[in-house]
């Protein structure tokens, strides 16, 4: 019994018996039920947008070129992809640990002296104290 269709009921198809041999053949090639194998075909077909009536050439030439255009465009949407993640991702993070490992020293900037003590004279002053003791008195 096929897995997942045993409660289905059978239905009949109207097929000329040479066609029914072959296929009851095929089906026992493949080691599997005329059901599973008639919906492996099916599926076979929808899964890859080919047509049974479609001639491939001696190389498969359509299947070629259709295998070609698929993959062009997966290429196509993983660049696309990865081009964003170097744009959002990589960059910004690459910067910001270049400008965390930087060693540069920070600027020197002069001192903000306030504009009345600028303009005093810089020399220092000692006041002579006039009750000062000495030893020799």
């Amino acid at each position: 019994m096929d897995k997942g269709y045993e409660k289905e009921r059978f239905e009949t198809l109207k097929i000329k018996a040479s066609i029914a041999k072959a296929f009851r053949k095929f089906a026992k090639s493949i080691s599997k039920s005329q059901s599973i194998a008639l919906l492996l075909m099916l599926e076979f077909f929808e899964e890859n947008g080919i047509s049974p009536a479609e001639t491939f050439g001696p190389r498969m030439e359509t299947l070629e070129n259709r295998i070609t255009t698929l993959i062009k465009k997966r290429m196509n949407g993983m660049i696309a992809i990865l081009k964003d993640i170097e744009k959002n991702q990589t960059k910004p993070t690459a910067a910001m640990l270049l400008k965390l490992f930087e060693q540069t020293e920070p600027d020197k900037k002069a001192l903000i002296v306030e504009k009345k003590y600028a303009d005093e004279n810089k020399e220092v002053r000692f006041r002579e104290k006039k009750n000062f003791k000495s030893n020799d008195d």
